[in-house]
């Protein structure tokens, strides 16, 4: 199934590559970001609750 690249084979696959490892770093760092910013918005809660 996979087409013939030619001498950009590498150049194209390398291309897949880095999008997808730019993807997958853009993921990750949202979903760190938002437990941060989760249980910082937790703490807030919790004093104004204890207040």
């Amino acid at each position: 199934m996979m087409p013939e690249l030619g001498k950009y084979a590498f150049t194209v696959l390398a291309s897949y590559g880095v999008s997808l490892l730019l993807l997958l770093v853009l993921v990750v760092a949202s979903v760190r970001r938002a437990r941060k910013v989760r249980a910082h918005l937790e703490r807030i809660e919790e004093r104004q609750r204890n207040g």
